[in-house]
């Protein structure tokens, strides 16, 4: 036989697009449409309803950057149309076909009642299916001129991304409002060619499969009547259905197909406009259940359902009824899909306690997993916390997005840093905006990895990046698909059943343990810094809010728990830590209200915190210690004389002078407290560090080197840091002063003045402090570079295997060398409050209060010593999709820890990040609860979310190791259990002496409810 294969695919192609397609509507008529500007930001409904309407013409401009156009469109469905099934379509100018940046819209009847959204992919609106001719439509549409960010391919920045720069030249041009004619057996046509067409395409030239679909193909179009498509289509569909009935192999791999829609909470767009994308998404959503009895939509972020809830209530009570029904699916269980690394440990609990307990609340549902498809890594703390949580399973696709390595798993057992395991799957299609496209389908079977272990894959399927969910055009591919020879078979099911399933067909599921680590989008480590700043300390100041007050709640008659405040504060972090808002990957109207937010957090949180310390009562001055440890520190008073105090952990001490072990001194450029002795170079950096405790010096080169990389990844400019950036580099090495500003018996300091590059300036005080070995550097930047990161370096004489990284509820060790492409692609990654550098008997840490991203190297010297370097990112300056990202002002502090343990690490980093309070207060309560016990750590106190009164405590294990020890309480305690993170009773804790008797396991985290007495 001659090979017609060309001839026939080329064929199929044309009269497929230029014929099927272009009949699918069988008839016209255009609506009759007005249009109302609204003034600056959206507004009801009932405003735009009230408005005055001018006539308006397709062809003509409309939508300014972010501005909200309200059109009237009313029409007529002619009378020979009866009987037929008619629609809206709407065209509004559309760019290309991505929905979720760009121009969309929501239809509502005349009545406010939304009916669907329109978007470049599903831009129809249903009205009759049978239609009665002369019905009168009339719909009043809130279309939104949002600009695509990313319409350059990232060749070049944009003002578009706030709406104080965009500017109001009209983006889009409509095109199209009709009342039209859906041919359905054209349409059908249309998929029965798409879906034939793309499978063929896949299948191997010397597969007979695809031969014989290709003369079907053939077949079918010499049916086709090209002047009648319409009178044809029938016959031309019934030729191809042998084509499309013949069943998958018995081995044929499964797909389980769920419904979705990935609305980031905020990304190139503003969190006012993610408050309507979810009314579109979710009103196309429940539109198309109520078509599709089989259709099955996973939805996370409980956020999002609030805003729905409260924005939107009739779209809020079809979410309901399809919940009901069964074909809308809560999933994930956290307050929004959050990043995966930067939010600290208790964080991550409350978004797994909060989101769980809306969908509890209102749906009666507990969600069985973790739905994090587009996080850029995984902190190897979440299997515990997810399982405490009361999860089973954790789904995401992002690590398929690795740049160096493959990873060798879609089905496994992921491992975390204290032993918990929990079922993981990454969807191998590769995709969370899957379309079942014959690519697709081929990609998801040749790329799973578990062949021959198991047989089935989960594709979350609908368009997303910004919404718009499901269509019609989807479901119908998954029916196609259901059972077609040459291609795996798709169900359409709840992910819940597909987790089941899979854990039954694949009990010896490897084992992969650690982090899941995303070898892309190290950046977000470091971009928008002040976004950054204001999580950790949003983070912090919840923490000693929530103390302070159980504190007055237990001690001061009359003062009332703020708890509804608390949670209110706690869900404004926790959006904030969606996973484009606190990676910095968002657009400069996101990171300009995150810090305004974050501000406001930080007012209410203090105003909370000395109404709480005001309860105690009016009296002496005393110093309050928020930390988990006892301290002992230098402190400043009201007028800034410094004092030295010890005060114990979780509660407060008089403000005493109490005498230091040895005072400060200052020799020039040398700070020494007996501790430690620091010489300061004249360029400004440190030419030593003597731990004299140790007898050694600390630093192999000089410390706190400044250096500035030239910047510019290959793609995402706010997401990404490749490797050549290591390449460009210029050593800020000319002070310009190097001052000593403090010389007291408490404190030595000295400051570094720099200028450099555009303008951009430094001040750096180094700080000594009696009683301390730890050696701060309080840094004030005025950044004014462009692709640039700013990095200071430590590089200390050990010789370290590894380094150590503090992460959510421990820390996790990475080598130190690059021996496999594992180890190399690891050239920047993330901490929280310290990192730790250590041979036997010898360790120092570099801690932080607001810096996440870092790098650790290491190089021998000629001596046969090794120099082990970290390096923290403090400041960098992409350019999209923010041009002024990171610019202006920087204020944060991080420190050298010579001589350090990891349980030092621990401690010093919580004392920067909670520096002691100076507060007038009557009485010394005890503190609420004392830890006692290596490597205890309390976390979190507060009072139990159930009103109950009772005193929940969260604690974890935090140097890697066993530990055992006593919690005791600072009031008489009746009753103790140990609780799952929801605060639901697990089992009765032993108490011993009236203390509640502590046995944890390396890294372990405990909640434990106390019972008052």
């Amino acid at each position: 036989m001659h090979d017609e294969s060309r001839r026939i695919e080329e064929r199929v192609q044309r009269l497929h697009d230029q014929r099927i397609k272009t009949a699918v509507y069988a008839a016209t008529v255009p609506f009759e449409v007005e249009a109302w500007q609204a003034p600056g930001e959206p507004v009801p409904f009932e405003e735009a309803a009230a408005a005055s309407y001018q006539p308006f013409a397709m062809g003509t401009p409309w939508g300014p950057p972010w501005g909200t156009t309200w059109f009237r469109m009313r029409g007529q469905v002619p009378a020979d149309w009866a009987g037929k099934r008619v629609e809206a379509v709407i065209d509004l100018g559309f760019t290309g076909d991505w929905p979720g940046n760009q121009a969309e819209a929501l239809v509502h009847l005349t009545d406010g009642t939304p009916l669907k959204a329109v978007n470049p992919l599903n831009q129809y609106v249903a009205i009759a299916n049978p239609a009665r001719g002369g019905e009168t439509v009339d719909y009043l549409v809130e279309a939104a001129s949002n600009p695509d960010i990313l319409a350059d391919n990232f060749s070049r920045p944009t003002p578009l991304g706030d709406k104080l720069t965009a500017g109001d030249k009209p983006l889009y041009t409509f095109r199209a409002a009709d009342l039209a004619v859906l041919d359905e057996e054209v349409w059908h046509l249309d998929l029965d060619v798409q879906v034939l067409r793309e499978l063929m395409m896949e299948l191997g030239e010397h597969d007979p499969r695809r031969h014989e679909i290709a003369h079907a193909l053939d077949r079918a179009m010499d049916l086709l009547d090209l002047d009648d498509v319409s009178g044809s289509a029938t016959a031309v569909r019934e030729a191809l259905k042998p084509a499309l009935s013949k069943p998958a192999h018995a081995s044929a791999h499964t797909i389980s197909g769920v419904g979705h829609a990935h609305i980031d909470s905020a990304w190139l767009w503003p969190i006012r406009e993610t408050k309507r994308k979810t009314s579109r998404t979710f009103s196309n959503v429940t539109s198309l259940a109520a078509e599709y009895d089989d259709f099955i939509f996973a939805c996370s972020q409980a956020q999002q359902y609030e805003w729905v809830r409260d924005n939107y209530p009739k779209v809020w009570a079809r979410i309901q009824e399809s919940v009901k029904n069964g074909q809308w699916a809560p999933v994930g269980g956290m307050w929004v899909e959050s990043d995966g690394n930067l939010p600290g440990g208790e964080a991550v609990a409350r978004q797994f306690i909060h989101g769980k307990r809306f969908f509890m609340d209102h749906f009666g549902i507990e969600t069985k997993g973790v739905w994090l498809p587009d996080s850029f890594g995984y902190n190897a703390a979440y299997p515990q916390i997810a399982k405490l949580a009361g999860n089973e399973w954790f789904l995401t696709q992002k690590i398929s997005w690795n740049q160096t390595n493959k990873f060798p798993h879609h089905t496994f057992w992921w491992e975390g840093i204290d032993g918990t395991r929990i079922f993981t799957h990454f969807p191998p299609v590769d995709t969370y905006n899957a379309r079942f496209s014959g690519e697709e389908m081929s990609r998801a079977v040749r790329n799973y990895s578990e062949k021959g272990g198991a047989s089935r894959s989960l594709a979350p399927f609908g368009w997303g990046d910004g919404g718009g969910g499901p269509t019609r055009e989807i479901m119908e591919r998954a029916r196609r698909l259901a059972d077609l020879e040459g291609s795996a078979k798709v169900v359409v099911e709840h992910p819940d059943e597909f987790f089941a399933k899979a854990r039954e067909e694949y009990q010896d599921a490897p084992v992969w343990v650690g982090e899941l680590y995303l070898e892309l989008h190290r950046a977000t480590y470091t971009s928008q810094a002040r976004t950054k700043q204001g999580n950790r300390r949003s983070e912090h100041l919840l923490r000693e809010a929530e103390l302070w007050a159980t504190t007055a709640a237990l001690h001061a008659p009359g003062y009332a728990y703020p708890q509804e405040k608390l949670d209110r504060l706690w869900k404004t972090v926790l959006l904030h830590q969606f996973h484009d808002i606190l990676p910095g990957s968002s657009i400069a109207w996101v990171h300009r209200e995150a810090e305004a937010e974050y501000a406001r957090v930080a007012r209410e949180l203090h105003a909370l915190t000395a109404e709480a310390v005001a309860a105690l009562g009016a009296g002496d001055t005393r110093v309050f210690n928020a930390g988990p440890y006892d301290r002992a520190e230098v402190v400043r008073t009201a007028d800034g004389t410094p004092v030295y105090v010890e005060v114990p952990a979780s509660g407060s001490a008089p403000l005493a002078d109490t005498a230091p072990p040895q005072p400060v001194t200052v020799d020039g450029r040398v700070l020494d407290n007996g501790l430690v002795r620091v010489e300061v170079a004249e360029d400004g950096t440190l030419s030593s560090v003597r731990d004299l405790r140790a007898g050694r010096e600390v630093l192999a080169e000089p410390g706190n080197l400044l250096r500035l990389h030239t910047d510019l990844p290959n793609y995402w400019d706010a997401w990404d840091i490749d490797k050549h950036y290591k390449n460009r580099y210029t050593d800020l090495l000319d002070a310009s002063s190097v001052t000593v500003v403090e010389q007291d018996p408490l404190i030595g300091a000295i400051r570094v003045e720099r200028a450099f590059g555009k303008g951009s300036t430094i001040t750096q005080t180094l700080t000594v402090r009696a009683g301390s070995p730890r050696i701060d550097i309080e840094t004030d930047i005025d950044w004014h570079e462009t692709e640039k990161i700013l990095k200071a370096a430590f590089p200390v004489d050990i010789r370290a295997p590894h380094s150590s990284a503090e992460i959510q509820f421990g820390h996790i060790q990475r080598p130190t060398h690059t021996n496999t492409s594992w180890e190399s692609a690891r050239f920047e990654v993330s901490g929280h409050r310290w990192v730790h550098l250590a041979e036997p008997g010898y360790g120092v840490a570099v801690i932080n209060d607001s810096t996440y991203g870092h790098d650790v190297s290491r190089t021998v010297r000629e001596d046969g010593g090794t120099t082990t370097t970290v390096r923290l990112s403090l400041v960098r300056a992409p350019r999209i999709p923010d041009p002024e990202a990171d610019q202006g002002r920087h204020r944060f502090t991080y420190a050298l820890l010579p001589g350090a343990t990891i349980e030092d690490a621990v401690a010093e980093g919580y004392a920067l990040n909670l520096p002691l309070r100076v507060a007038d207060a009557a009485g010394a309560p005890e503190p609420v609860v004392s830890a006692e016990g290596e490597g205890v750590t309390v976390e979190a106190v507060k009072l139990a979310d159930d009103a109950s009164g009772d005193v929940v405590v969260r604690l974890y294990e935090s140097r890697g190791g066993r530990a055992t020890g006593t919690l005791r309480t600072g009031f008489p305690l009746a009753g103790a259990q140990i609780t799952d993170l929801l605060e639901r009773p697990l089992q009765d804790a032993e108490i011993t002496d009236g203390a509640v008797a502590l046995a944890l396991r390396p890294f372990q985290i405990l909640t434990l409810r106390l019972r008052r007495g």
